[in-house]
């Protein structure tokens, strides 16, 4: 099973993530990669916290990810990887050419991005970024929640709708 959902979303750890993909996915263990979370033990105690006790969460800096990725992707049980932004997901795709696909669940509002879904708001940096992710022939898509319809990178970038 392993890795079944390498996931951007600015929230992290959310109810979202925990219920709205953990029970229809079974999720194991979450992988929380942010390299101000992995180096701050506060922060870190904050996910678990919001993390069933059921599930697994690792804590990783991109680097560590890296290097723990083929551990992850080895285990028998289901799990999601995130990230809080588009750069940190680049580099740890540039990293871990092993990942096929990327969703880009949850980019809120902040000055200087431009609406493409409700739940998705980019500048044009993450939008070439994302772009850039694509050219390494990972599929990229948005979807919020499993039961929603993915919408393409192209999709997306032009607007929203499919």
């Amino acid at each position: 099973m392993s890795i079944e959902v390498y996931r951007i979303d600015d929230r992290l750890v959310h109810g979202q993530v925990v219920v709205g993909w953990g029970q229809p996915l079974s999720l194991r263990f979450i992988v929380l990669v942010d390299d101000t979370v992995a180096a701050n033990d506060w922060e870190r105690d904050l996910y678990r916290m919001g993390t069933p006790p059921e599930m697994d969460l690792y804590v990783e800096s991109v680097e560590s990810a890296t290097h723990r990725l083929p551990e992850f992707v080895a285990r028998r049980d289901p799990g999601l990887l995130v990230t809080a932004d588009v750069a940190t997901m680049r580099r740890l795709c540039e990293a871990a050419p092993a990942i096929s696909a990327v969703n880009v669940g949850g980019i809120h509002y902040v000055a200087g991005r431009t609406p493409r879904l409700p739940y998705v708001f980019l500048t044009p940096e993450e939008e070439d970024a994302l772009r850039a992710i694509a050219a390494r022939g990972i599929v990229v898509t948005a979807q919020d929640v499993p039961g929603s319809e993915p919408v393409s990178l192209d999709a997306l970038l032009a607007g929203g709708g499919s």
